[in-house]
């Protein structure tokens, strides 16, 4: 404790967006939390998306997107909207190097998803092909799979998927284009097989756009013999967006 309090001391903690003094580390000045698009109240069950009105005591909502495309996964949470904030926020982690962003994370995805985790999921990030963790230095997916797992006591294996061949970036493609890309590029590892085989698994990326990630991972855990698959994004890119 000493020695957390001599470090703030000279390094003060900072808000995640704005780098304004805020109490603890890790967290969000009171301004830029109320500007945070955080997804709440109603939202779709299946790619977290939020949506407008309440949530429903009849049963899961369903937006319209996932009414039309046949989702491979049981069930999908997100924390935030991809915009604002949260877009800066996942920029941040990605591109800028901000690994508290993830730590920041870990416990708004255990709240977000904390009825996925109830069953104590094998929590599994989305992979990078080599060539691209080569460039980037650190998947930014297994940072916040990481920090899922610490915040909620869940098992998590790093290393369970392959990216099978190297992908083109999904910018600037259509839904079509998207899942296309990502045919057949994910694969269970052959040594982490029987790990994954009759296990529930929940899915951990950094932003949903249209779900091709999700659907080629989830698809190859149900290839590979697991159980039930949901998915967890911090961030979901609205289809108006």
């Amino acid at each position: 404790m000493r020695l957390q309090t001599l470090l703030h001391a000279v390094f003060p903690p900072a808000c995640l967006c704005c780098e304004g003094r805020v109490e603890t580390d890790f967290a969000l000045c009171g301004a830029c939390w109320a500007d945070t698009p955080f997804v709440l109240g109603a939202a779709c069950d299946l790619c977290g998306v939020g949506l407008p009105g309440q949530s429903s005591l009849s049963g899961p909502l369903i937006c319209e997107e996932c009414h039309r495309i046949a989702r491979p996964w049981s069930r999908g949470r997100a924390v935030l909207h991809y915009a604002g904030n949260g877009r800066k926020l996942v920029l941040g982690l990605k591109h800028a190097d901000r690994a508290e962003v993830a730590r920041a994370a870990g416990p708004w995805m255990a709240r977000a998803a904390a009825d996925l985790l109830a069953d104590a999921p094998l929590i599994l990030p989305i992979p990078l092909h080599w060539r691209r963790l080569a460039q980037r230095r650190f998947n930014q997916s297994a940072l916040l799979a990481a920090a899922l797992a610490r915040a909620s006591g869940c098992d998590w294996l790093p290393d369970a998927l392959l990216r099978a061949r190297h992908t083109p970036s999904q910018d600037g493609r259509d839904r079509d284009g998207r899942f296309a890309n990502l045919d057949a590029a994910i694969r269970v590892a052959p040594r982490r097989a029987a790990a994954v085989v009759g296990r529930n698994i929940l899915l951990v990326d950094d932003v949903m756009t249209s779900g091709a990630t999700f659907s080629a991972a989830a698809q190859a855990c149900h290839a590979a013999g697991a159980g039930q698959v949901c998915v967890m994004a911090l961030a979901r890119v609205a289809r108006d967006a």
